[in-house]
């Protein structure tokens, strides 16, 4: 079965005012004439992946009309949740080997060439100069960055809560996961989800409110075998006007 993508983007970007007053972060243009979600879709296009899905919320009206070729999933709590469970809105596209990636980052298509290539059960793609990014990067702190902590090449933790001692690199908001993975992910999480909604689930205080880093360190604990794709740059996060400014004015997507 063909490699499926999801696309998460049902945030309004709150940090991200005001630019995303009037639609979602996915759907910001300026970059090289091109919105984010072109530069996104195009990446995944040119690996073959064409089956794609959007997970949305907030405006997602807005890009249902501009980009209706794709397969649409409704966060309609998408201001009470977090991306782990935003993602399993898509619950149904897990059922072959999956590319998740947030509607905010731009990589390089050679980064997306480099994942597809990757036989590992979860592969994330992981920054190893990711400190660098963070110099001048004062609306966006080094302390939210979703970290990864490595031992023997597997990933044994992840979140923003690594010292930077500890940490490996940036997980930059995309990974795969094999079909094997995928299953067994999607079917622990219908699983557990009742038991953590009023339950600590890894770094978050409860699964609503966790990020895909949490469900990585469940599926370590599970025995699964997260593995890192490692890149030096080679990729953009909007998070703040900040970055979208250095952005535009570096040119850094070329």
């Amino acid at each position: 079965m063909a490699t499926k993508a999801i696309i998460i983007g049902a945030g309004r970007g709150i940090r991200m005012m005001p630019e995303t007053e009037s639609y979602p972060k996915c759907m910001i243009d300026g970059l090289g004439g091109r919105r984010v979600l072109d530069w996104i879709l195009d990446s995944l296009i040119s690996v073959k992946v064409d089956h794609i899905a959007f997970v949305g919320g907030y405006h997602i009206e807005k890009v249902i009309a501009s980009y209706p070729q794709l397969r649409y999933y409704h966060n309609d709590k998408w201001d009470n949740n977090n991306v782990l469970e935003s993602l399993f809105y898509a619950e149904p596209e897990m059922d072959s080997e999956f590319i998740v990636s947030y509607s905010d980052i731009i990589c390089r298509s050679s980064v997306l060439k480099r994942l597809m290539d990757s036989k590992a059960d979860v592969a994330l793609v992981v920054d190893r100069n990711w400190r660098q990014r963070y110099v001048g990067r004062t609306a966006h702190p080094i302390t939210q960055a979703e970290k990864v902590a490595v031992r023997d090449g597997k990933v044994v933790e992840a979140g923003k809560h690594l010292s930077l001692e500890k940490t490996y690199g940036e997980f930059v908001g995309l990974a795969k996961f094999s079909e094997p993975a995928a299953n067994q992910m999607r079917r622990h999480y219908l699983d557990v989800r009742n038991f953590y909604l009023e339950r600590p689930f890894h770094q978050a205080p409860n699964i609503r409110e966790a990020y895909l880093t949490d469900m990585f360190e469940e599926l370590v604990d599970l025995g699964v075998l997260v593995e890192t794709i490692d890149i030096w740059g080679e990729w953009v996060e909007l998070d703040t006007p900040q970055d979208l400014e250095r952005a535009r004015r570096d040119k850094v997507i070329a």
